[in-house]
């Protein structure tokens, strides 16, 4: 037996960075997710402490809790749309010739940037019905607004890195696919 680690092949050493084509680095959404996770965490372990110590439990983590929740999912989405690593269902696709899996994402990226354009539009909507109206939380009595207003925002940044991602794709075109993002296999 030896100790000796083998040398990589030839197809581990062509592993690519799935972020490289990005101009705006992954690393806000992982920061900005990490930090909403830390809050949640924080305020989660605070309110059961001093439920079990007093008996009574602070209003506020709840909301904060399920505001911070659909930020985090929101800046989740943006990251893994643009290192494409979203959820997708393959079975039909790694069947497919080469240039049919192309055309397939050239589709997947059309459908799925018309659903967050209508999460944008009505989120925008929404939010402007809570300002507009002077709506308030439940809970604490803020503006309603402050929460919701991160749907459309963060709609556009999952946006943009959707076009981002499609635009590295339609780049390389239907020979040179390869939908893990790495170079063309052989």
């Amino acid at each position: 037996m030896s100790d000796q680690i083998p040398p990589p092949s030839a197809q581990e050493e062509q592993v690519v960075d799935p972020a490289a084509h990005t101009r705006i680095p992954i690393k806000i959404e992982e920061a900005l997710g990490a930090a909403a996770m830390a809050i949640i965490c924080l305020i989660s372990f605070g309110n059961v402490v001093v439920r079990y110590a007093t008996n009574i439990s602070f209003a506020f983590t709840e909301e904060f809790s399920v505001f911070l929740l659909v930020f985090m999912t929101f800046v989740g989405s943006s990251a893994v749309f643009a290192t494409g690593e979203h959820i997708r269902i393959s079975f039909f696709l790694d069947r497919m010739p080469r240039g049919l899996r192309w055309l397939t994402e050239v589709v997947i990226f059309l459908v799925t940037t018309a659903l967050f354009s209508l999460i944008l539009y009505y989120a925008a909507e929404f939010t402007w019905d809570q300002w507009y109206w002077g709506e308030t939380s439940p809970g604490l009595g803020y503006p309603a607004w402050l929460y919701s207003v991160w749907l459309p925002v963060l709609s556009v940044a999952i946006i943009l890195r959707i076009i981002g991602r499609a635009w590295a794709h339609l780049r390389r075109g239907p020979k040179a696919y390869n939908p893990d993002g790495g170079p063309r296999d052989a």
